[in-house]
């Protein structure tokens, strides 16, 4: 189990959505993708560990970020 600090970016309801991993509320809610990740951007730099995973319109992963003690290259 990972110790960071995760938000996604989701699409609901005609809506984008920053949601901290595990909330059962949106942190904050847009009516454009870019607006949520660059919200979901700064507050993700913003601890100690973070990581925003941003996600299509269908659900599925576009891409992930991981900021601050990033463990790449990874062990092993």
């Amino acid at each position: 189990m990972s110790d960071r600090t995760k938000y996604h970016i989701t699409h609901k309801d005609g809506d984008w959505n920053v949601r901290r991993e595990g909330a059962d509320r949106p942190a904050r809610t847009f009516d454009n993708k870019s607006d949520a990740v660059d919200y979901g951007r700064d507050i993700a730099k913003h601890q100690e560990k973070g990581q925003l995973i941003i996600h299509k319109k269908d659900g599925t992963i576009q891409t992930e970020h991981t900021y601050k003690k990033d463990p790449y290259p990874p062990k092993g």
